[in-house]
């Protein structure tokens, strides 16, 4: 069905077309899926079974409004947020741009949200059917970033399976300053000394920037390392690599997405992976809309993947079609699970 409209949503304003699409998923409205349960790809993650790797990344659900709604698509896991402490506007409108010859969008939408309070009370008040995670991140007005972050992970630590410390939006300015030795150093330190507080041992997840120089990997590694950090998400969306875009939308400012930065976070996974081989977990995201680009993702060294932009382009249905896409690639590469084709190509 998804086929037939797409050439009509894509006449909305893209914003416009995603807050139709939540209030679709808000009245249930769930396209009637085939949803493929498969051994082969199963996998445990965070002392949790769930019967698939592929996620939705933080950015779709902002306000955890339809997260049961997307487990009934097919995802393994749900991502929603982000959250920052108090409710803001974001970035002025408009702020999302389709580059649809490059499968890929632009955002700047600046963590646009209704608020930890609010987005605590919905949560409390659905128990997610799945594992669910809640990316967080700081107000653009805060005067301590720091204690932003401690907010938030306080507020939700009992509602989450993990919690993403998100470091690396291009659109809250200087936000990717924590990707700086003695500035992550600190966040993670503060984090660990919360964690402790609060007695828990909830998993954290780091989501950080593809446009990292390659030096700093090894640094960022040996730091979630000394941090027991349980996972990092690889990666955020891209300010640059728009040499090769063909849509004059390439030109606007703001985080690109989608196919465009497939290469680049596959790259940034590889040489990741190498360095924290089995002591950290890594979600995949970047251009991931079939199963071949999931598996790329998984043989470069991620335990799980994240999709968003590829379900603007492919529609609703989009983890169902790459789970039996999986579970095809596995069949014919003689893997009898997916989590032994993690790393294999590195």
């Amino acid at each position: 069905m998804f086929s037939k409209i797409r050439s009509l949503i894509f006449k909305l304003n893209p914003e416009l077309a995603h807050n139709l699409a939540i209030k679709a998923l808000k009245m249930n409205y769930i396209p009637s899926n085939n949803i493929k349960i498969d051994s082969s790809i199963e996998i445990s993650i965070f002392g949790k079974k769930i019967s698939n790797p592929i996620g939705l990344a933080a950015g779709f659900d902002k306000d955890a409004e339809v997260y049961n709604s997307l487990f009934k698509l097919g995802f393994g896991f749900v991502e929603v947020g982000t959250v920052t402490p108090r409710s803001q506007y974001g970035n002025p409108k408009p702020r999302i741009f389709r580059l649809e010859e490059d499968k890929a969008l632009i955002n700047r939408l600046g963590f646009n949200n209704s608020g930890s309070d609010k987005v605590y009370a919905r949560i409390s008040s659905n128990q997610p059917k799945g594992l669910f995670g809640i990316n967080i991140g700081p107000n653009n007005n805060s005067k301590n970033r720091l204690d932003d972050y401690s907010m938030c992970l306080r507020k939700f630590y009992k509602v989450a399976d993990y919690i993403t410390i998100n470091i690396s939006s291009p659109n809250t300015e200087n936000l990717r300053n924590f990707h700086k030795e003695e500035e992550l150093d600190e966040l993670l330190k503060l984090i660990q000394d919360e964690k402790n507080i609060l007695k828990t041992k909830l998993p954290i997840a780091v989501k950080i920037s593809p446009d990292i120089e390659e030096k700093n990997i090894e640094k960022i590694s040996d730091l979630l390392i000394k941090y027991k950090i349980a996972a990092i998400i690889i990666s955020n969306t891209t300010d640059k690599n728009r040499e090769n875009l063909i849509n004059v939308n390439k030109l606007e400012k703001g985080g690109l997405s989608g196919k465009p930065l497939e290469k680049r976070s596959n790259l940034i996974i590889n040489k990741f992976y190498k360095h924290l081989k089995d002591t950290i977990k890594i979600i995949g995201v970047g251009g991931v809309d079939s199963g071949r680009s999931a598996y790329e993702k998984i043989i470069n060294g991620a335990t799980l993947v994240q999709l968003y932009t590829g379900m603007v382009y492919e529609g609703p249905n989009i983890a169902n079609k790459i789970n039996n896409e999986l579970v095809d690639i596995l069949k014919k590469e003689g893997i009898k699970n997916i989590s032994s084709a993690v790393g294999i190509k590195s």
